[in-house]
């Protein structure tokens, strides 16, 4: 699943879900100017494509790559079936729904009260939560892209974290060097998204490798 694949468009019907296990998934939603603003993210906790099982079949953001990786796709229709049946899939499939809805209502609030380099120090650290490693890939364009922002609010906040030693940020690579000072430095909304979603999901190991017995999503 490389950098900016696209799994789905706003108000398309998805076919499959995909189970990021190396990938990050953004989950944007894009306005009639072409502009965008990223409202959760995707990783080993979770899956892309709650409408299938939540009854509205389409949704109304896009759902783009962005931090290449692997992931399984699952036909929707065989995820529909499973959570008829009322089992463990279907409570496990609707405690992360929480989980995800909680997040979304965060990010709206980060995004209307807190500070752009607030908000960046967010995404570094969700972004973190979801990979092995303290090394992103992410351009300003894609930064801006996710935060709703100008690209010179996004130029200034990553200047700020580098000169204060939490980051390194060079020709679109961001290497964290203390995430310590990040926790830190980030508004409270990343601290109710993490507890949520470890109140809910703790108990559930997460996949980091893809199992090559299986087919791997393009």
């Amino acid at each position: 699943m490389p950098l900016g694949l696209v799994l789905c468009e706003s108000g398309g019907q998805m076919r499959d879900v995909y189970f990021p296990t190396t990938c990050i998934v953004s989950l944007l939603y894009v306005l009639k100017d072409g502009a965008s603003a990223e409202i959760a993210v995707v990783g080993n906790e979770g899956l892309v494509g709650i409408s299938v099982f939540m009854g509205g079949n389409t949704t109304p953001s896009r759902a783009v790559v962005r931090s290449g990786g692997h992931g399984y796709r699952l036909n929707a229709q065989l995820l529909q079936q499973e959570f008829s049946r009322g089992g463990p899939v279907m409570s496990l499939l609707l405690r992360y729904t929480q989980a995800l809805i909680t997040q979304m209502t965060q990010t709206a609030v980060c995004n209307r009260h807190h500070s752009v380099e607030q908000q960046l120090c967010r995404a570094l650290l969700l972004s973190l939560d979801r990979l092995q490693s303290n090394s992103l890939t992410m351009t300003q364009e894609l930064i801006a892209n996710m935060l709703g922002v100008r690209r010179e609010g996004v130029t200034e906040a990553a200047g700020n974290l580098q000169r204060a030693g939490l980051i390194r940020y060079s020709r679109g690579h961001i290497d964290v060097l203390d995430r310590s000072g990040l926790e830190k430095a980030v508004c409270e909304c990343y601290g109710v998204v993490k507890l949520e979603f470890d109140r809910l999901l703790s108990d559930i190991p997460r996949t980091t490798e893809p199992n090559p017995s299986f087919s791997r999503a393009p």
